[in-house]
């Protein structure tokens, strides 16, 4: 449901950013960035950068290390990441662990339930789902074809 109302709040936000950039260029105003931002002479040898962004998914953030002018680390820590991670330092269950939690199975031998709630999430992944049981044994894989 969260997601349906993000929806209809963005669309209509998009209108106001439409009238907003209608209103630029009926003016005379054709830039779409500020330049001196993205002109690289102006940019430092060295810098650390982060960015977050709340994705449909969930939590987005890139993280960025450049040194003498190089790129030395990169790392993107993605939705699914925080979704699928396992127990935090403190023992709390990542959201897929904490959603699975007491769900029933018609079929434990073909256990489609866990899969439908994983997928509730939109994962990007592999489409298949490895249960294991509380000892780490696998119990079985589902696929989906």
């Amino acid at each position: 449901m969260a997601r349906g109302l993000e929806t209809v709040v963005l669309a209509e936000h998009a209108v106001t950013l439409l009238d907003a950039l209608r209103d630029n260029i009926g003016t005379g105003d054709l830039r779409i960035a500020d330049s001196e931002l993205f002109d690289p002479s102006t940019w430092p040898r060295s810098a650390r950068g982060v960015g977050f962004h709340e994705a449909p998914r969930g939590g987005l953030s890139h993280w960025i290390v450049i040194g003498d002018e190089k790129i030395e680390n990169y790392q993107a820590v993605v939705p699914t990441t925080w979704n699928a991670g396992p127990r935090d330092g403190a023992g709390h269950r990542g959201a897929y662990e904490a959603a699975l939690v007491g769900t029933p199975l018609a079929d434990p031998k073909r256990p489609l339930e866990i899969l439908r709630t994983v997928h509730s999430f939109d994962p990007c992944m592999a489409c298949a789902a490895h249960v294991l049981d509380a000892d780490g044994q696998p119990v079985v894989e589902v696929r989906v074809q």
